[in-house]
């Protein structure tokens, strides 16, 4: 018998977290037909030999709400072993939406996702009004991976109260309601669940903060309640604790939301150097909630949140200086030439950021805590290479290390900022946060922060630095395969995938560990109208499959596009419970 494609002679890293073991997989139809020995032939052979075989990787945090219309590559994630993505976190996104709402909703997007606007406002055909709509406009969509959506608070807000929404007012009995039916409504027609963010850093480029900002319980409840009737689906929020709200009570509001809902929550989980004791409060609570059969899990990173600064990208710490603002718009090399300028360099210097967006009030200040970024790049930097202890050994301002570092290479030197996730100069505390059983690993924001951050390349990271680079405290190969697979197409409720065994999805990666590495953020210009996006490539993929169908080889792109819109939760294949 031929099957459609057999993978020969690797070691089979199956999902589970069990030992690896060598062995072949055979695929027909888009499914895991056989695992072990595989007689006979495939009309399409790979040989991985010296490489692991693994399960396509599942991204739980993605924002390809956009991307997916207006291309059919959703990278960065797909060139990292991602064969399924979710999108429409942080309660932000293009639907549901009125025509007259658009303005308001691509308003928020940019601010919160730093997606610039005219790549918005030319990439997205805008074919829909309701979410089962847009659902309906994504399975006209062809990409390289499967792609999933969840229902966004800010959009459902702006959609019911309009301008009121989109201001902040207390919703109204009538308002709940109508949320209600709309999460009802979108879960129904395949979405995986409902989104919101109370996340006091999420806001539009003006500073305002996003729709669903401060809303009232009753108002999460009323979400919730939707997810209730439909009888599925997970709700995903953005806490504000990082920012000051009382862990406790957040707890208790997710509880309510679980209690109300009968269905999964997962919350986002940061270091802040503000609130260091936060990780380890939140999960004390969360396993408090997990015993008493509340299913609550954190979504965390496994590295620091890399904030990268530079002159082409959207951010770096003279951004609002108002000299900066007199030659912002002229082409790089003329900005380089004026910044070498000694009169000009000592003039901005000497000026403070003016800005009234607090956040990026407080990023441009925040100038010590840079480091710069290497090829390859250092994700767990030595504190000695901050710019404030580098300023204080060498007699110099981190101000004028900082614009040294921004005019390496041309005007291509790029800084990083650990906003999160490295209060204490090291990943010690991210290994406790990933290692726990009621975390997983998340927030890599793929599709969003095109011009700040290049996040969604975790998984190389995790593979790389988790399981073979770090010098100590590293975890098994298993281990990390089933974090990036299994354990999140599970809390999505993806039952059909994840795993190299008969009858599952055929999503599978053939990876060449010794060979694998990550390289450092680059600039590109191909977004719709030009815009500009980082991207980071990885070696060591030898092949990533999607139902059976090989879409990348050698970390490039074939010409294949199987990936679909999955709508909705996915069972247990039924030949698996044989």
């Amino acid at each position: 018998m031929a099957h459609d494609l057999v993978i020969r002679g690797g070691k089979i890293v199956d999902g589970s977290g069990t030992t690896m073991f060598d062995g072949d997989v055979a695929i027909d139809a888009g499914v895991i037909v056989a695992v072990g020995t595989v007689p006979g032939c495939g009309r399409e052979e790979i040989d991985a030999s010296g490489c692991i075989v693994t399960p396509g990787f599942v991204d739980i945090h993605t924002h390809y709400d956009g991307q997916v219309m207006w291309e059919n590559r959703l990278s960065p994630s797909s060139g990292h072993g991602v064969t399924t993505v979710v999108m429409g976190n942080c309660g932000v996104g293009f639907a549901p939406c009125r025509a007259d709402h658009r303005a308001m909703l691509v308003e928020v997007m940019e601010g919160v996702e730093d997606i610039p606007e005219v790549v918005m406002t030319e990439g997205l055909p805008w074919n829909w009004e309701t979410f089962p709509d847009y659902l309906n406009a994504l399975d006209e969509r062809q990409a390289d991976v499967d792609f999933a959506a969840q229902v966004p608070h800010s959009a459902i807000r702006v959609y019911v109260m309009g301008s009121r929404g989109a201001a902040r007012e207390p919703a109204t009995a009538d308002d709940l309601s109508a949320m209600t039916n709309i999460v009802h409504e979108a879960v129904e027609a395949g979405a995986l669940g409902v989104t919101t963010s109370q996340s006091h850093g999420h806001r539009t480029v003006a500073g305002e903060w996003a729709p669903s900002i401060g809303a009232a319980a009753d108002e999460l409840i009323a979400l919730a309640e939707g997810l209730a009737r439909a009888e599925a689906g997970v709700f995903q929020i953005i806490p504000n604790s990082h920012y000051g709200c009382d862990p406790h009570d957040e707890m208790a509001l997710f509880r309510r939301i679980v209690e109300t809902s009968g269905r999964p929550l997962s919350f986002s989980l940061l270091e802040k150097k503000y609130n260091p004791s936060l990780p380890q409060v939140m999960l004390e609570l969360v396993e408090e909630a997990n015993r008493d059969g509340l299913p609550i899990k954190a979504q965390v990173f496994p590295r620091p949140i890399g904030m990268l600064f530079g002159l082409e990208l959207s951010f770096h710490p003279f951004r609002f200086h108002p000299s900066f603002r007199e030659i912002e718009h002229l082409p790089l090399a003329d900005k380089v030439a004026r910044l070498g300028d000694p009169l000009f360099r000592t003039r901005l210097l000497s000026e403070e950021p003016v800005t009234t967006n607090p956040l990026y009030e407080t990023l441009a200040r925040d100038v010590g805590d840079l480091y710069p970024m290497g090829d390859p790049p250092n994700y767990e930097p030595d504190s000695a290479a901050r710019l404030d202890l580098r300023a204080a050994a060498t007699g110099r301002q981190a101000s004028e290390l900082a614009l040294d570092a921004l005019l390496e290479r041309d005007g291509r030197g790029i800084l990083m900022m650990p906003s999160s996730n490295y209060v204490q100069g090291d990943l010690e505390n991210v290994r406790r946060m990933i290692a726990d059983p009621h975390s997983l690993i998340a927030l890599g924001d793929g599709g969003a922060h095109y011009g700040l951050i290049c996040d969604s390349s975790f998984p190389t990271f995790v593979l790389t630095h988790w399981t073979r680079d770090r010098r100590e405290g590293r975890f098994p190969l298993e281990w990390a395969i089933a974090e990036l697979s299994r354990k999140p197409a599970l809390a999505v409720g993806l039952h059909d995938r994840g795993l190299v065994r008969p009858g599952y999805k055929a999503d599978i990666n053939v990876i060449d560990m010794d060979a694998l590495r990550l390289h450092a953020p680059e600039i590109a210009y191909d977004l719709p109208a030009g815009g500009r996006r980082l991207k980071q490539r990885a070696d060591g993929f030898a092949a990533t499959i999607v139902s059976g169908t090989v879409t990348y080889r050698d970390g490039v792109a074939t010409s294949a596009l199987p990936g679909r819109l999955v709508r909705g939760a996915r069972q247990e294949p039924a030949i698996a419970a044989l």
